[in-house]
């Protein structure tokens, strides 16, 4: 019996055509790369499959959501795949959605939501976090004195929050909210999101003896910047390479006692330290998103280094677990499969 073609409107009702015409005979990619992009709608098929139950004959353009393209990205990562190949994974969807939108206009709203799906940034080979006893020595290296409140208040308030250095000196005076339960900051962030991010009783103490000292009288107003600094007589918002200066000043004086501390720390370290340690304590890595103002999870997964001990709980529960394998397609997928001109 001969297999009918699959309808119009499934979104693999195209691949056989993009992968076995179109790709070798109109835009002439090489064996190599055709088999790439073979591999790449496979593995999506499989995908789609396995975590989300959703056969070949039942899936449709429609269904292709930027949503559903980003939790894509997150399981490759979570199967171990590197940030080029989840980005090479995803160029080819992309592609194919677009060969399907020149074809039939009404795919081209979904085309364009895809390749609104960004790519993933390679992680730098060393990204260095502050280990807990130099951390420690950082925040009680400021002297007791108006200047050393300021700048132990900001350390603090960087890592209890792990806002940006950005979002830090973008802060008013009504942006903290310190009579709340519990006490909070409103921040404006990234691509003029904004959000709530909550703090610790000890942070809210520190930031309280600060407004004390610095805001009161005619700097008690509401629109004040929350950090400044007053040059002859101007007072003006706090500049990123302040903050830098303020906590590189510390680093020096501490290093001698932590010779393995950075070089150079810069601001950012603080939110890598407090969402790596958030991470490691078992919060899930949807809150620390969320903390971290970011859009999905994606990029956090970038801070998402785990423990030894994680490691350890995660080798002994595998241990207990049964080897055996069952066949996860039936042979009607596998054939529908070929038909696509997939494996």
């Amino acid at each position: 019996m001969k297999n009918r073609p699959l309808q119009k409107d499934l979104f693999f009702s195209k691949t056989g055509e993009y992968l076995n015409h179109y790709l070798p005979n109109q835009v002439h990619k090489s064996p190599k790369t055709i088999k790439t992009y073979r591999d790449a709608l496979t593995v999506f098929r499989r995908y789609l499959l396995e975590k989300r139950g959703i056969s070949i004959k039942d899936f449709r353009f429609e269904d292709c959501t930027h949503e559903l393209l980003l939790d894509y990205l997150a399981f490759l990562l979570e199967s171990g795949h590197k940030p080029t190949s989840c980005n090479n994974r995803m160029a080819a969807v992309k592609s194919y959605l677009w060969y399907a939108a020149d074809d039939d206009i009404s795919i081209q709203g979904i085309a364009l939501a895809a390749s609104r799906v960004k790519r993933i940034r390679e992680p730098k080979i060393n990204r260095p976090i502050i280990k807990e006893d130099a951390f420690n020595a950082l925040l009680t290296a400021p002297p007791p004195t108006k200047l050393g409140i300021r700048d132990r208040t900001i350390m603090i308030l960087l890592y209890d929050t792990a806002i940006r250095v950005s979002e830090l000196i973008d802060l008013n005076v009504a942006s903290v909210n310190l009579k709340a339960s519990p006490p909070y900051i409103h921040v404006h962030g990234k691509g003029d999101k904004e959000r709530i991010v909550v703090m610790t009783d000890r942070t809210a103490g520190h930031l309280n003896k600060y407004n004390g000292l610095y805001h009161s009288g005619e700097y008690a107003t509401h629109d004040m910047p929350l950090f400044y600094t007053v040059i002859r007589g101007h007072m003006g918002r706090m500049s990123p390479g302040n903050v830098e200066r303020i906590i590189n000043k510390y680093a020096a004086k501490i290093r001698p006692e932590h010779p393995d501390l950075s070089e150079h720390v810069h601001p950012h370290m603080f939110r890598r330290t407090r969402a790596t340690n958030l991470y490691q304590d078992g919060v899930d890595l949807e809150l620390v998103s969320r903390i971290l103002g970011h859009s999905s999870t994606i990029t956090t997964r970038i801070y998402a280094t785990p423990s030894v001990e994680m490691m350890r709980r995660a080798m002994e529960s595998k241990a207990d677990g049964s080897q055996t394998e069952e066949k996860l397609w039936s042979d009607d997928e596998e054939e529908l499969a070929k038909i696509c001109g997939l494996r």
